[in-house]
């Protein structure tokens, strides 16, 4: 299940109005022209699935339009037949994700061994595709505590325990994703935030930092990396440009959104933007930044903010 067909799961089981978002437009206002990125120290990127499922809901294509007139280099988190869309775009993929349908990807991961097969097939798959078109990163999870999260009487699998079986499982493809020059990119993911599926995700196990870069360590593969999330890691571990500068070697791609909501990145929320940017420049840092904050004004505008704040 991609995370656009999650959203699309939980809207059925919520209240309704639960969902409900104010309506956006795409037009851009008329003092609002041109790339709102020009220093190009920060390559960005955007993620389509909260422009599809929120607001105007705009396809691949309208949403490669938006990118090439902000300036960013990418359309990430895409369904594989709409690769050759980017491509016609001349924008890259810089973060893909995995099929597991009819279970989001970051439900059944690594940490049991009774979904490798699945998990697995599915991360190769993502990762044919990616080389095929020359993309660079393919998204994993270590997965949920439990076998089986849709039950509650499921046993909880130990911290410990689970750390052992992503390294295990994700050592079965490291081999193929270093052939194939693409680089797996764990995600840590918050626990805490319980007020929408898609803002955070109780019972996920690789909710700190240090956990999925210990994880990341005993793989021990250059193609393996973290996917540092700026929103999920403010939330569960904070001193974020002190993490960046810890964790410099193992920075694979970059997540945006406002804390707290995972909304725009304006000043109602906590996490200076440019500070961190700067932070990554400092380091060195050549990967991608992906914006995957949900809109709740107008989606080209805040896209436009959000950009030339994080084009320091």
């Amino acid at each position: 299940m991609t995370r656009r067909a999650m959203l699309r799961r939980s809207a059925g089981a919520t209240v309704a109005g639960a969902l409900a978002w104010p309506p956006l437009s795409h037009a851009a206002p008329a003092e609002a022209k041109g790339p709102a990125a020009t220093k190009g120290r920060i390559k960005q990127s955007i993620a389509h699935w909260c422009f599809e499922a929120f607001g105007e809901k705009w396809n691949v294509d309208q949403l490669c339009r938006v990118a090439k007139e902000l300036g960013c280099k990418s359309v990430e988190l895409v369904a594989v037949d709409q690769y050759p869309t980017l491509r016609q775009h001349g924008l890259t993929c810089a973060l893909c994700q995995i099929n597991t349908d009819p279970d989001p990807p970051f439900v059944k991961g690594f940490n049991h061994p009774d979904h490798w097969p699945k998990v697995i097939q599915a991360t190769r798959d993502a990762i044919d595709a990616a080389a095929a078109f020359g993309f660079p990163n393919v998204i994993a999870f270590t997965g949920f505590s439990a076998k089986d999260p849709g039950n509650p009487n499921s046993p909880l699998l130990s911290k410990e325990e689970g750390a052992k079986n992503c390294v295990a499982g994700l050592k079965q493809v490291m081999g193929y994703a270093e052939k194939n020059k693409v680089t797996l990119c764990l995600e840590q993911l918050n626990t805490r935030d319980t007020t929408h599926p898609m803002k955070g995700h109780p019972g996920y196990q690789g909710d700190h930092l240090d956990y999925c870069v210990e994880i990341i360590k005993q793989v021990g593969s250059p193609r393996m990396k973290l996917l540092f999330d700026i929103y999920h890691a403010q939330i569960m571990d904070g001193d974020l440009i002190r993490h960046i500068g810890q964790y410099r070697d193992y920075l694979g791609h970059v997540h945006t959104a406002g804390n707290p909501g995972r909304g725009e990145l304006d000043a109602t929320q906590e996490i200076n933007f440019p500070a961190v940017m700067k932070a990554l420049v400092d380091i060195g840092y050549t990967g991608y930044v992906g914006h995957e904050f949900i809109p709740t004004r107008n989606a080209y505008q805040v896209l436009r903010e959000a950009v030339s704040l994080c084009d320091v």
